[in-house]
């Protein structure tokens, strides 16, 4: 597989790399699932963006292999916003994997960054 975003997103999406016709909305829909991803706390602490086929895969995972998923859930996500399926069990069915995965990433990510959300109380001195 490609390392290149567009690329590999047009290929699962069964569009070959040299059809150009539907890169501007791809790359706008691969942006927009960027955009959710990182208000999951996953990705790079700025956001990120592609513009073509040179942006890698390898940039946006920093090399962190536990968050290979994110492949599936750009190409699931592509997926409905692009070219949704036929037929409302399939939606469903694509949404639920979507929703897992975003479960899943979310719990590697705490496990990396999780912080107490009821720090411990220290009692006044009397």
């Amino acid at each position: 597989m490609s390392d290149s975003i567009l690329t590999s997103v047009k290929k699962n999406l069964g569009i070959d790399e040299s059809y150009e016709a539907f890169d501007a909305d791809i790359v706008l829909f691969i942006n927009g699932v960027f955009s959710t991803l990182h208000q999951l706390g996953i990705g790079p602490t700025l956001g990120f963006a592609i513009e073509d086929k040179t942006a890698l895969w390898d940039t946006y995972l920093d090399g962190d292999l536990r968050k290979n998923s994110v492949k599936t859930y750009m190409y699931l996500s592509v997926r409905l916003l692009f070219d949704p399926p036929a037929t409302s069990y399939l939606i469903e069915a694509t949404a639920k994997q979507k929703l897992e995965l975003e479960w899943r990433l979310n719990v590697v990510r705490e496990g990396d960054e999780w912080v107490n959300p009821y720090p411990p109380v220290v009692p006044a001195e009397p």
